[in-house]
């Protein structure tokens, strides 16, 4: 999570600086998505952004809640409502939201973030698979947004290989050791 979280931060901040796109909004779900994306949030700060996360469905487990933690003690805002005034207020979004084990219609309170990231011409960088996206066919009846940029982590999955935006792939998954057999 810690590796996946710096490298979705580090390809936010190559394309979308802090100068010019200051303010991200870290659009986080309740799995280990939304746990890249808390460990985002952090690095970006460290970069020079300015991030708040969108938390609406928080875990009880305890790892989450350190990462949020850390992110409150740098003194992130965390909201949990008003996601259309806070996407109103930003300059790029990290989709942190559903991964690669969400295969379900979004419902509440993911549901309007996903239907507002279609609409919105706020730039978009979703971590390995866009929310809404099925992992095996990608979004074939484009019900669902494209984001601009897009973080693959271990390997890019089977459902984006449409995706034509900027493609990263992020982190040190597989051991050199596994790469020789």
């Amino acid at each position: 999570m810690e590796l996946a979280g710096l490298a979705c931060a580090q390809a936010l901040h190559k394309v979308y600086g802090p100068e010019r796109y200051p303010r991200v909004l870290v659009c986080c779900g309740p799995g280990n998505q939304g746990g890249d994306g808390l460990v985002a949030a952090r690095h970006l700060w460290h970069f020079g952004h300015k991030p708040t996360l969108y938390y609406p469905k928080q875990t009880d487990k305890e790892h989450y809640k350190s990462l949020l933690r850390q992110c409150e003690t740098l003194g992130i805002p965390v909201i949990g409502a008003n996601f259309s005034e806070a996407v109103g207020e930003t300059d790029v979004i990290l989709d942190a939201i559903f991964g690669f084990s969400f295969h379900s219609e979004p419902r509440a309170p993911f549901d309007e973030p996903i239907r507002s990231f279609q609409q919105t011409q706020t730039p978009i960088v979703s971590v390995d698979i866009p929310s809404g996206w099925d992992v095996e066919t990608g979004n074939p009846n484009h019900v669902y947004f494209t984001p601009n940029v897009l973080v693959s982590l271990t390997a890019p999955k089977r459902g984006v290989k449409s995706f034509s935006g900027r493609h990263f792939l992020g982190g040190r998954f597989i051991p050199p050791i596994k790469l020789l057999k």
